[in-house]
């Protein structure tokens, strides 16, 4: 792996994209490198009362040992690839996912409801953030990805009536957003994805699989808003030149 070069005003994108085994260091200390990937070290490291010079220290000692599980390298894909990434590993799982943590916590807040009414607002939520990225994922496959597949081969018309790919991939950021404060909200009404004694058994496997989905939510944002998005733009500004 290479040296981590980086000073406080690298952006996080920028370093988990480099090297996305970082990610696993930024997820244990709660910096949001998707969503948040815009931010400067030194700006996410105040948000958090984190001495940026320390930090980058731990990046570095990191990056050397090659501690931790390496995420896909996504800067290494071609655009079409990694779309295709994408669809068949985060997309697929949220397929998968989603309906078993839906049934889980309207299992959970129906029996235990009247003890915890968190339980309540946590099934409503997940309920809703499903909702949410079923339609997000269908208008990624069949519009954005797409286009950003055109783009890749030159196609100067693959903005179509959207006029330049901007305007999709804006919509997603700002779906991505939304995802990301409902991930906040779940972690707040599950105390950090943490079992109490009088937890039962679907009540653990639910705050497991809400854990999962937050860690693959996040490698899945920071993959297209830091890598694919802004690699699209920069494809169909020297097509349309």
């Amino acid at each position: 792996m290479p040296t981590l070069t980086c000073t406080p005003e690298t952006t996080i994108g920028e370093i988990v994209a480099a090297q996305p085994r970082l990610a696993r260091v930024f997820e244990r200390v709660g910096i949001d490198y998707c969503c948040g990937g815009k931010r400067s070290l030194a700006q996410a490291c105040a948000a958090r009362k984190l001495d940026p010079a320390t930090f980058l220290v731990l990046l570095e000692a990191t990056a050397d040992s090659g501690e931790g599980r390496p995420l896909v390298d996504a800067a290494a894909l071609s655009l079409t690839a990694l779309a295709d990434h994408i669809e068949g590993t985060h997309h697929a799982y949220l397929r998968a996912e989603l309906p078993r943590l839906v049934e889980f916590a309207d299992r959970v807040a129906a029996k235990h409801g009247e003890r915890d009414a968190r339980l309540v607002a946590i099934a409503a939520t997940v309920r809703e953030l499903a909702g949410e990225m079923f339609l997000h994922m269908m208008k990624e496959e069949e519009i954005l990805f797409p286009m950003v597949r055109a783009i890749e081969l030159g196609q100067r018309e693959a903005a179509g009536h959207c006029g330049s790919i901007a305007h999709p991939i804006r919509q997603m950021e700002l779906e991505h957003d939304g995802a990301g404060a409902a991930l906040v909200r779940l972690r707040e009404l599950t105390d950090g994805f943490t079992a109490n004694a009088e937890a039962c058994n679907t009540h653990r496997a639910l705050l497991a699989g809400l854990a999962e989905l937050e860690a693959d939510l996040h490698e899945h944002v920071h993959k297209e808003n830091n890598v694919l998005f802004p690699r699209a733009l920069d494809r169909e500004s020297r097509v349309l030149a």
